[in-house]
């Protein structure tokens, strides 16, 4: 099959949920012998990449703004599309498949796929208009792609209830992945056991704020037992909330902000932290949580569905917003025998592997692929 991916910003992914899933994905359908293209924002992947891994980089400029970015990248990759013989056209995020409806207009033999990832319209960084943008988008991913796929169970009760729309389940995933290994680490001034990590972008609705503030009070309350607090992602079109993450951990030396990191350092810093901290307040079905899992760290987790949904009883939650219980939950942990956190990120592991293993999900998305096609030929 010859499968075109579109609405990410580019691979290979940086930091973003959206980019790291279509990157396993068209890097591993390229091993099963598809021959596969990934749209790709100027200014996100660079401009001489035309090749990763097999998979055909295909470039085209965006507008740099956060209103504009995404929505007039996706309509010259999709004009660019309707001009190719793809066999499948797949977008991704509800605000790019709001142009998918040109591809069911022109393109009647393509099977078109959607994949809608979170709810992006509860991102405080948008405005009323981008929000409303956003909510269209929501409708005409469950109207117009002949199949939607959901990354949560989560995703697809609330599409069943509010559109009446029978999706497929098919979650984000990740590999097992440890590493003894801490030179890249100590590069950073960093120890083993020695630091709290979070992997996120720097958006609002991932909390970041809330736990550097849950962080602040254990370091007053004595309770912080020499721990650090590292910080790995940069913002999306949030300087403001960037410099006031930075304002508020000022003065803190044991809070350390890295901003992006890849490949051995990221392995490194998920095998390495004592904890692994998701303080979001809206996911789809976070990436980087589902990396510490695989990493076989163990969790704590705001008590959001989809955390819960992906963490289930192997991590521990706090009340989602709540600064006192987050401060409260880490001072419980700290002072927890290290044994039992190994057997929480052993459990952690296990349910990676059994729910989340990439392998499964490949398999899945190319059977919908195949029995789409399938179904437009028998028609």
């Amino acid at each position: 099959m010859k499968i075109a991916f579109i609405g990410q910003k580019g691979i290979p992914a940086k930091i973003g949920g959206v980019e790291k899933h279509v990157e396993e994905l068209a890097k591993r359908m390229v091993q099963k012998d598809h021959e596969v293209f990934v749209y790709a924002r100027n200014n996100y992947t660079d401009k001489n990449l035309n090749n990763f891994e097999g998979v055909n980089i295909i470039h085209f400029p965006s507008i740099p703004t956060k209103h504009l970015d995404a929505i007039f990248h996706t309509f010259l990759s999709t004009l660019h599309a309707l001009f190719q013989n793809y066999d499948v056209i797949h977008f991704h995020s509800i605000g790019p498949s709001s142009l998918s409806f040109l591809v069911r207009l022109f393109k009647r033999k393509t099977a078109l796929v959607a994949t809608c990832h979170c709810q992006d319209y509860f991102h405080q960084k948008w405005n009323w208009f981008a929000k409303l943008c956003l909510q269209f988008g929501e409708f005409m991913i469950c109207k117009i792609p002949q199949k939607t796929i959901v990354v949560s169970n989560t995703l697809k009760s609330f599409l069943k209830n509010k559109y009446a729309k029978e999706t497929i389940y098919i979650p984000n995933g990740f590999d097992i992945f440890e590493t003894k290994e801490i030179d890249e680490i100590e590069k950073l001034g960093l120890r083993k056991n020695e630091y709290i990590l979070s992997v996120n972008r720097l958006v609002k609705h991932k909390g970041i704020h809330y736990l550097i503030e849950a962080f602040k009070k254990l370091e007053d309350r004595n309770l912080a037992a020499g721990k650090k607090l590292v910080i790995v992602g940069e913002g999306s079109h949030t300087e403001k909330y960037v410099k006031y993450l930075k304002e508020i951990a000022a003065g803190r030396k044991s809070i350390i902000f890295l901003g992006v990191r890849t490949g051995k350092t990221l392995h490194q810093l998920f095998s390495n932290a004592f904890l692994y901290v998701q303080s979001s307040q809206s996911e789809g079905l976070s990436i980087s949580l589902l990396e510490a899992m695989g990493h076989g760290k163990a969790i704590l987790a705001s008590d959001i569905p989809e955390n819960i949904e992906a963490v289930s009883n192997t991590g521990s939650y706090f009340e989602n917003g709540n600064v006192e219980d987050l401060t409260f939950k880490l001072s419980e942990i700290l002072a927890k025998d290290p044994a039992i956190l190994d057997e929480m990120g052993e459990k952690a592991k296990s349910r990676a592997d059994e729910k989340y293993n990439w392998e499964k999900i490949i398999n899945q998305t190319e059977a919908a692929y195949q029995n789409l096609l399938l179904q437009k030929k028998s028609n």
